[in-house]
């Protein structure tokens, strides 16, 4: 597959990806590489990566515990004293080998250690691969509020590999699978109709379904790198998608959602939206909700848990002067920007959800 050329750093795939970062090291003389990994991670990837890793350069391995809990400022905290403690110069390398939470928290680390390091980002998870890993966005949450301290910051380079999946459960899979829905629901009307019947899906070729995903926001982050406008896109199925994960993640008596699984809930609770808003037709809404329910398992709303999830909006990144603003489905394919909506519609979006 051709390395695909993003701001300023490449996105390249498989072998000659490896070969890409071999180079890449060699020239940047770096003086030690840090291999940041959680628990699963250092298992079963570091084993896969380390032969593929040609250098002569010290490496030091650094693990975290998995998970989104990790994403804290805490955690940043152990990390910038470890690479510190082992070393770590404004010549070092650091290399997130992982998930989202990985790449979101390395690379926040590295922007910000010594004023900032290289970093290069290498996701094993499907999501990470779609979504986390492309684009500079990196941080930490604040508290149970997604991403609320960060930075944009380029790596140096994106290494795809899909081997990498074999080490996945299956819900870690569809989690993916949401973000890859998103960008054909926003961008792609073609794309997003290869997944309306999954039956017909050709999971043999699954890389060129990858590929053709981070083509699509690589092209929506090049645009405007820095959020101001269109990439805002990109948050489609997010703003009620992040309020569900959190309170989701706050309430000991929820089952803790994977990213996405909550970002499948937003995207039909936003697709209702943008039906009620006349943007989308009755049908195209339906497609959209059939086809994510037959992906992902339905999640319980009680009554109760309608207004702290509205709580929590107030917190959401796009808001401007106080207002909420939604990233809403203009037809299949297309969208439109800082939209908002009242909470009478929000809580009919999920009333259509549960029904």
């Amino acid at each position: 597959m051709q390395t695909i050329k993003a701001n300023g750093y490449s996105i390249s795939f498989g072998k000659k990806g490896y070969e890409v970062l071999s180079n890449l090291i060699e020239e940047n003389r770096y003086s030690v590489i840090f291999i940041l990994v959680d628990t699963y991670t250092n298992e079963f990837c570091l084993p896969q990566f380390l032969p593929l890793l040609a250098t002569e350069i010290t490496i030091e391995i650094i693990e975290i515990e998995p998970g989104e809990s990790e994403k804290t400022i805490e955690t940043c905290l152990g990390l910038w004293q470890s690479l510190s403690e082992l070393g770590g110069d404004r010549k070092s390398l650091l290399i997130n080998l992982g998930g989202g939470v990985i790449t979101d928290i390395g690379g926040f680390v590295a922007s910000t250690f010594k004023r900032g390091i290289d970093f290069i980002n290498i996701p094993t998870t499907l999501l990470a691969m779609v979504d986390a890993s492309i684009g500079g966005k990196n941080g930490v949450d604040l508290g149970n509020l997604k991403n609320q301290i960060g930075v944009i910051t380029t790596p140096k380079m994106v290494l795809i590999d899909s081997e990498y999946l074999t080490t996945l459960p299956q819900n870690q899979m569809r989690s993916g699978l949401a973000e890859m829905l998103k960008h054909g629901l926003i961008y792609d009307a073609k794309y997003w109709s290869e997944f309306t019947d999954l039956s017909q899906v050709d999971f043999a070729d699954f890389d060129s379904l990858i590929y053709r995903s981070i083509e699509i926001k690589n092209e929506i982050v090049l645009q405007d790198p820095s959020e101001n406008g269109i990439r805002k896109a990109l948050n489609f199925g997010h703003t009620l998608g992040h309020a569900i994960e959190s309170y989701f993640l706050e309430n000991e008596n929820k089952k803790t959602l994977l990213h996405g699984e909550a970002i499948a809930v937003g995207m039909i609770l936003e697709s209702y939206i943008s039906w009620q808003k006349k943007l989308i037709k009755a049908v195209e809404y339906l497609e959209i909700k059939n086809c994510i329910n037959a992906v992902f398992d339905n999640i319980i709303f009680n009554e109760s848990d309608i207004n702290p999830i509205l709580e929590l909006l107030i917190h959401d990144k796009k808001n401007e002067y106080g207002k909420i603003q939604f990233a809403l489905l203009d037809g299949i394919g297309k969208i439109i920007i800082n939209q908002e909506a009242d909470n009478e519609l929000i809580t009919k979006s999920f009333n259509d959800y549960k029904s």
